[in-house]
């Protein structure tokens, strides 16, 4: 069995705060396991184990899974890791401030640990220590019947189940239906963007339980509650939402994101604790654990940084072209906020080339005879391509309604000297039909 006991900071100022920790911490590590516990809730330090043996292949095996548990626990402030074959032997060799309970047989392992190493064997300390005993292997080589009467089952049972000679029974954490996690600071913080060193503690907090859900989230609030000795014009604390373009549990982009939030706000009065809410939660496919996964592009995607340059900037200074189902080119494209979502599809196959670059206005083109002219007489190589419709597209211009239709043959032509054209044709027009230039190929 592969097991991993956490423990996580003795920094919280009072025991509630510490349980909020311990919570929180074992929240994250449903991501990997269902099977997590908290251990000896009533000691001056609990500890969070985890059994990972059936959750090797899936993280891509045993030493991928020890180095991201490693890294991404170090976030949460905890401040010892260690791996063992029971979920107490591990709990013992974090204490002893080890990490590697498979360094050597397990009895090797834990005959050398200190009493206070074990809860069980630590409350009888004192006692054991006028028999001579110094380590959990003096006591395991005391006679067991004389223990069970002195000490009771109690003891040996913890023993036999540190050392894998009894099973271990654990009330399992259960993951909870929603996200709404707290933090206290390690100091008051009086500016804002220093507010990002603890919040992201709960973001990692919350992408745990997001990836045990198969979930991500595409908005969650920053509450901070201000100090006790704060200004009575301060009020209580402020909170921030921010919104995601995309459902994502990705703690990077989280964090950048909501540090560009953080940089434009203004505290009122010192900061001492934050609270974090997953606000609006989304199912989210996770791609890595697809049967053929698609090749990972390396660094940011385009859409993650234009949601932060929008967080930035402001959403109406970042826009992003959008396909409308219209025929005419003209106002076949608009523009909206980049990080407003996705750009449409064209519900329309075109039968034609579309130009690359389209002008601003069509320019009027000269003609010889019945033939076009645009740095000399252009050929037609492809067309006409009728596009007809915006009678019931009206706009004011200049104090005065008007229509927009347009009933045009369109042509792709070719210039001598300017390259591959787009032009048409009017139609339906009061005077003769006249020809324009509407864009141009690469």
């Amino acid at each position: 069995m592969l097991w991993a006991a956490l423990l996580p900071d003795k920094r919280p100022s009072d025991e509630s705060r510490r349980t909020e920790a311990t919570s929180g911490l074992a929240t994250w590590c449903l991501q990997f396991t269902p099977r997590v516990a908290v251990i000896e809730p009533l000691s001056e330090s609990p500890a969070v184990v985890m059994e990972l043996e059936a959750s090797v292949r899936l993280f891509g095996g045993k030493k991928k899974l020890v180095e991201r548990v490693r890294e991404e626990s170090a976030d949460l402030g905890v401040r010892q890791l260690a791996w063992a074959p029971t979920s107490l032997a591990a709990v013992a060799v974090a204490r002893s401030g080890t990490s590697n309970g498979f360094s050597k047989p397990l009895e090797q392992v834990l005959d050398r640990l200190p009493l206070d190493m074990l809860t069980r064997v630590s409350t009888h300390q004192a006692t054991l220590a006028r028999l001579g005993c110094k380590t959990l292997g003096d006591v395991r080589a005391l006679p067991r019947g004389g223990m069970s009467r002195r000490f009771g089952a109690e003891l040996l049972g913890a023993l036999d189940q540190a050392y894998g000679l009894l099973p271990e029974a654990h009330d399992w954490v259960e993951l909870p239906d929603d996200f709404h996690m707290k933090s206290e600071l390690p100091s008051r913080i009086e500016h804002a963007p220093a507010i990002l060193f603890g919040a992201r503690r709960l973001l990692v907090q919350m992408a745990g339980w997001l990836a045990a859900r198969h979930c991500g989230v595409t908005a969650f609030t920053l509450r901070w509650c201000h100090d006790a000795m704060r200004s009575k014009s301060a009020g209580d604390g402020g909170e921030l939402v921010v919104r995601t373009a995309a459902p994502t549990r990705d703690i990077e982009h989280l964090t950048r994101l909501l540090a560009e939030h953080l940089s434009k706000v203004e505290l009122l009065a010192p900061v001492g604790d934050l609270e974090l809410l997953a606000s609006e939660v989304h199912s989210l496919e996770d791609k890595e654990l697809t049967l053929f996964p698609e090749p990972q592009q390396a660094g940011e995607s385009l859409a993650l940084v234009l949601e932060r340059i929008a967080a930035r900037l402001g959403p109406e200074r970042v826009l992003r072209p959008v396909v409308t189902e219209d025929h005419r080119v003209e106002w076949m494209c608009h523009w909206q906020p980049a990080p407003q979502g996705r750009a449409k599809k064209l519900a329309r196959t075109v039968d034609v080339s579309q130009p690359t670059f389209i002008l601003p206005e069509p320019l009027r083109l000269a003609t010889r005879g019945d033939r076009p002219m645009y740095q000399g007489v252009l050929l037609l190589l492809a067309g006409p391509h009728r596009v007809e419709g915006g009678w019931w597209d009206r706009t004011v211009v200049d104090g005065q309604a008007e229509t927009r239709n347009v009933a045009r043959d369109y042509w792709v032509a070719l210039s001598e000297h300017a390259g591959v054209l787009w032009v048409f044709q009017t139609r339906l027009a009061d005077d003769e039909a006249a020809w324009f230039l509407h864009g141009m190929f690469a």
